[in-house]
């Protein structure tokens, strides 16, 4: 939670959301933002009023919200082909984009990164609040190990300029249930700032993706030249089969056929 207090400040903090959340937020506030000016509550799209950024997500409270924003920021702002070429340079984008250093020489657990976006599961970028990033699974999550401790990796690969809090490359397992019921949303209790769908193409290479929001609106996409195996790929894509973040997926194959 930060305070702004110079104009300049609450002109860009209101660009920014007017840009980013956009993607995120409905006029029936479903996806429960909690904006306070003045004493009131102020939900959806920002009004052309004044407020402070305090803002909490009260449905999933460990979002770290403006990390999340700045991350979705970095996405929107990829050209057309930025995530076409080598998958190796592709993924160090992608971590670019989520906050996140690529440390392929770490220690699995002390700020490993060279799992993220390099098989089916670990596709969902997440910010979470610092008091969020010490959570361990205590079962809720299916299909993960019980008391994964995340939070000495999660501080050293993430980079500070996003803002306040963490980012991830958590589980995607359970994500196609409603609601979703992967490490971001029941051990973090954040939301993801994306994940990373491989798209079902005609010729069954799967050789482009897709970054889909929380909501799973479409923010970029890529053509990139190798990346995981095609049994990842597969993999990764009858994860999200059915739910919401298979839904950019499924369009972009079909406007394939």
């Amino acid at each position: 939670m930060r305070l702004f207090t110079s104009l300049s400040s609450l002109t860009y903090i209101t660009q920014r959301f007017n840009s980013v959340l956009a993607h995120s937020i409905t006029n029936s506030c479903t996806t429960a933002f909690l904006f306070k000016s003045s004493g009131k509550i102020l939900c959806g799209k920002p009004r052309a009023t004044r407020f402070s950024a305090m803002v909490d997500d009260t449905e999933y409270p460990g979002t770290a919200v403006e990390r999340m924003l700045a991350i979705r920021d970095r996405v929107n702002n990829f050209g057309e082909d930025d995530l076409d070429g080598p998958w190796v340079e592709v993924r160090r984008k992608i971590l670019w984009a989520g906050g996140l250093r690529d440390l392929e020489k770490a220690v699995p657990g002390r700020g490993y990164t060279g799992h993220s976006f390099n098989d089916y599961n670990h596709v969902d970028l997440t910010a979470m609040r610092d008091g969020n990033s010490d959570n361990k699974n205590d079962g809720s999550v299916k299909g993960i190990q019980v008391g994964n401790f995340l939070g000495d990796g999660i501080r050293t690969a993430s980079l500070p300029e996003l803002g306040p809090g963490g980012s991830w490359s958590t589980c995607a397992i359970g994500c196609n249930m409603e609601p979703p019921q992967d490490v971001a949303h029941v051990q973090f209790k954040s939301r993801i700032a994306f994940k990373l769908v491989w798209v079902p193409t005609p010729n069954e290479k799967y050789d482009k993706f897709v970054l889909v929001d929380d909501d799973g609106k479409l923010l970029a996409k890529g053509s990139p030249i190798g990346g995981p195996s095609l049994r990842e790929k597969i993999t990764n894509y009858r994860t999200v089969t059915g739910s919401k973040y298979a839904v950019e997926a499924d369009k972009l194959a079909n406007s394939m056929r």
